[in-house]
């Protein structure tokens, strides 16, 4: 019935649909099995993409071919840039989206992607021989042929969703758990945890009163995170946000005898930075108030999703306590929220590739790894799937830089450092993140994704042609001089100091005040020369111009990393003879098996003088 496939993914999530696309691009031909068709790339949580360092990871995937930017782009019904009034590298793009338009995007660009193949079923077992896995058995018996597997179950695996002191199996709402994987994959050598994840209840929008809440509306010229011309919807939604009190709070306490989290029926550990709301009200006992995002489900849609609400407490207590929020007062509730565990397998057991360590062409993506989120599910399943493609036609893998994305830095943390709680990216995790900006993610990695063969000569001419047409303004800038008398006057409405002599237009941009546009006003010369050009690029150059000088600090760094970054280790090396090494160190070095120095050096248990030995056997 089946032929053997180059690669077979298992789940259609946000990792399992980029690595389906990722690898079927490259030519591999690909099964991808779910459990529903009717789910594929189901957002399971918050309708929404990107935010504060997600929004970087979604631009870096469209960048090298992906396609969460622009599915993204053709169901959003908000976009804002966050964060506008603090520097570049902390811009971040972020979509409110239609969920079911997602989600039916998705299908329709895996549809039309050839190579791809589907199968509704659920995965219990992988076929395995010696060292290397061959394949995978479904609940309905059959036995399909591959080179390769790429695992990325999300919450699914041993699933079991709490609502009060109700609890069921379940790998999301309505939907059966998957079991048999975790149970081979222990008996096979592998190591697994549980972990914790939450929803908030959905209510209906036409039963909320939104005078009593404050609109959010998105940006007056809204922007879009694929660097492709991808249309974007016009039309736009309003969020509204309101807040919980002290009532809302005394309220819910009436349930903690109750909730699993509380009595303890919760073992898995939940995400430290997405708490859910009895657990704020515990751990921030002297808040009066927390905040509640309204959200629309979508375009037409009466359903809201109630952002900073996720519980498992009963869902008697849940309406209760709705009811007294600011504008809940009269709210009709279509399901309560829930919290749920599923098994996960510390990624300290991949490598780099996310390949398994145990068993060679197995690759883990997504929630099976520890973290959090669409976005860092999305990406490692881009780079899994590129990376089984690569493995099984003897081609150079692809490991992703820390100093070159945040896709980089999120496997380097999982496969190095490991993570006991839900892992979600921050910027603050990027060491240099003012060179790992959103505006700049097609510069960076676009000729990665060119050079692999996901990214056509079309695209990477028009990233060329941006860094060309950014470099002439720099060039303008640094060689033309204005005149005291043509700008002080918009230099005290803008107050900074006035001129006392001709001075070069790059000096003057580089002032935390001044603007490109701003100049513009004063300046013909330069208003001529920036209508030549869009306006990424007239921003890629005011970006570049103000702050040069940070960017030359930021790439000397880099380039003294480099040199522990490029001095490969051996897999294999033998690190138990090394007496000079601490017992922890090589315990950990052992378990790790890094591949380069840098890497070993960001091992939790290795110091500084156990680098210096290794560095000198390596020599």
């Amino acid at each position: 019935m089946f032929k053997k496939y180059d690669i077979i993914v298992v789940g259609a999530g946000h990792a399992g649909c980029e690595a389906a696309a990722s690898a079927a691009n490259l030519g591999s031909s690909v099964l991808l099995i779910t459990m529903n068709m009717a789910t594929i790339a189901q957002m399971s949580c918050n309708p929404a993409m990107g935010g504060v360092a997600k929004g970087q990871i979604v631009r870096e995937i469209d960048a090298m071919g992906g396609y969460s930017g622009i599915v993204s782009d053709k169901s959003t019904i908000q976009f804002r840039m966050l964060n506008k009034s603090k520097g570049p590298a902390m811009w971040s793009p972020r979509t409110q989206n239609d969920r079911m338009r997602f989600a039916e995007e998705w299908r329709l660009m895996l549809e039309q992607t050839p190579n791809v193949d589907f199968w509704q079923d659920t995965v219990n077992e992988l076929l395995v021989k010696g060292d290397r896995v061959a394949g995978v058995k479904t609940s309905l018996g059959i036995s399909i042929e591959a080179d390769a597997v790429v695992l990325t179950n999300g919450t699914f695996l041993n699933g079991l969703i709490h609502i009060g002191e109700k609890r069921f199996g379940g790998g999301r709402t309505a939907e059966k758990s998957a079991t048999g994987l975790t149970e081979q994959l222990n008996e096979l050598g592998f190591t697994s945890g549980r972990m914790k994840t939450g929803t908030p209840p959905r209510v209906d929008g036409r039963s909320l009163d939104y005078s009593l809440m404050e609109e959010q509306w998105g940006d007056d010229n809204p922007g879009k995170f694929s660097f492709t011309d991808v249309e974007v919807p016009q039309q736009q939604k309003c969020c509204w946000i309101t807040y919980t009190n002290l009532d809302v709070h005394e309220t819910l306490k009436e349930g903690f005898e109750k909730s699993p989290m509380f009595t303890g029926r919760i073992k898995g550990l939940g995400p430290r930075y997405c708490p859910s709301i009895e657990d704020k009200i515990n751990r921030f006992a002297d808040r009066d108030r927390h905040q509640i995002f309204v959200e629309p489900e979508g375009l037409h849609t009466v359903e809201i999703y109630v952002n900073g609400f996720s519980t498992s407490l009963p869902e008697d207590i849940q309406y209760k306590a709705l009811t007294k929020i600011p504008g809940f007062e009269k709210v009709k509730m279509f399901r309560p929220g829930y919290a749920i565990e599923y098994d996960f397998f510390p990624p300290t057991q991949l490598g780099l590739t996310l390949e398994t360590k145990l068993i060679k062409n197995l690759f883990f993506a997504g929630q099976i790894n520890g973290t959090t989120g669409y976005e860092e599910a999305a990406s490692q399943g881009f780079i899994a799937g590129i990376n089984a493609h690569q493995k099984i036609n003897d081609l150079h893998e692809l490991i992703m830089k820390r100093s070159e994305s945040y896709i980089g830095v999120l496997i380097d943390d999982l496969v190095t450092k490991g993570t006991e709680e839900p892992y979600r990216m921050f910027t603050s995790r990027a060491e240099h993140r003012l060179l790992l900006r959103q505006d700049n993610a097609d510069i960076r990695l676009t000729p990665i994704g060119h050079q692999l063969g996901l990214v056509n000569d079309k695209r990477l001419e028009k990233v060329n042609r941006k860094i060309e047409n950014s470099d002439t303004i720099i060039k303008y800038l640094k060689s033309t001089s204005i005149e005291p008398s043509l700008i002080n006057n918009l230099l005290e409405e803008l107050g900074t100091s006035a001129l006392t002599q001709n001075f070069k237009l790059f000096q003057l941009v580089t002032r935390p005040q001044v603007s490109l546009n701003d100049l513009r006003k004063v300046s013909a010369g330069l208003n001529d020369l920036l209508m030549q050009f869009d306006i990424e690029t007239v921003e890629q150059a005011e970006i570049k111009a103000k702050y040069e000088s940070y960017f030359e600090k930021e790439l000397e760094i880099v380039g003294k990393m480099k040199k522990m970054e490029d001095q490969e280790i051996n897999p294999n090396f033998d690190y138990s003879g090394m007496v000079s090494l601490s017992k922890e160190a090589r315990e950990k070095l052992k378990k790790i098996k890094p591949r380069t120095l840098g890497q070993a050096s960001r091992i939790s248990g290795v110091s500084p003088s156990d680098i210096s030995v290794i560095m000198v056997h390596l020599k």
